[in-house]
């Protein structure tokens, strides 16, 4: 259990978007916003990762605007095949 004090103007506040958020109760809401913030952490360290894994994955391609419209005309071709 887990209990805090709040000076009365963020108590208000706290009350008044938990009832906006259609939550029963301040525990509920508060319960709600740890959930949230763990999802979030939990994709910010998938995402960084990810960008580690892309880093170590191979040699470094400059992406020059002759790359992106071959990388474009690249996935067009292979849509248009995906379709036939």
């Amino acid at each position: 259990m887990l209990n805090i004090s709040l000076p009365d103007q963020v108590q208000t506040f706290v009350e008044e978007q938990a009832i906006a958020a259609g939550f029963n109760s301040i525990n509920e809401y508060v319960y709600h916003l740890i959930l949230r913030e763990q999802e979030r952490v939990a994709q910010q360290e998938r995402i960084e990762s990810l960008l580690l894994e892309g880093l170590e994955s191979g040699e470094p391609v400059e992406a020059t605007d002759d790359w992106w419209k071959q990388k474009r005309t690249r996935l067009v071709e292979r849509f248009q095949q995906s379709d036939a």
